[in-house]
């Protein structure tokens, strides 16, 4: 076998990784649950990784201790709702919990990757909010889809484009 043979055969292994990884996504997408859930950007300082809004994502604390600050949770949708329940397995997603009524906000940040050109989608005038489209896998962080806004009650998708 020559080099170059070889090389073609490494390079197609690669391009099926990829998008059998991509087609994981799409199903994903069609099947899991989605919602738009609020979110509170996060600076981050990681110029390797490319241009990025980095997203805190806040859920409904359900059925947690009094005074409960961190451990893991099951993440889960309800009547349109992002929830959070306590969990004993490795499986759940690290959350805070505080306030009251108590609010849970996932400890480890989604990055949302813009385009170069595009407007930084974080700086928003007083009146808006940032929310972010979320599909809900059974373990692990939610997988940003797409960002919107919402003005006086109402959610528009943001075209980054």
């Amino acid at each position: 076998m020559t080099t170059m043979t070889k090389g073609a055969i490494l390079g197609a292994v690669h391009v099926a990784m990829v998008l059998s990884l991509g087609g994981k996504m799409l199903i994903d997408r069609s099947t899991l649950p989605r919602l738009w859930v609020k979110v509170v950007p996060y600076d981050p300082n990681l110029p390797i990784r490319g241009r990025y809004v980095s997203l805190r994502v806040t859920a409904e604390a359900r059925g947690f201790a009094w005074g409960f600050i961190y451990g893991t949770a099951k993440l889960s949708v309800e009547d349109g709702k992002l929830i959070a329940r306590p969990t004993e397995d490795n499986g759940g997603t690290m959350v805070q919990v505080s306030g009251d009524p108590p609010v849970a906000t996932i400890s480890e940040p989604i990055a949302y990757f813009i385009p170069e050109h595009a407007k930084d989608p974080s700086w928003r005038p007083p009146g808006e909010e940032l929310w972010v489209e979320v599909t809900v896998p059974p373990k692990g962080p939610p997988r940003p889809i797409q960002l919107g806004v919402k003005k006086d009650g109402v959610l528009t998708p943001l075209d980054l484009n």
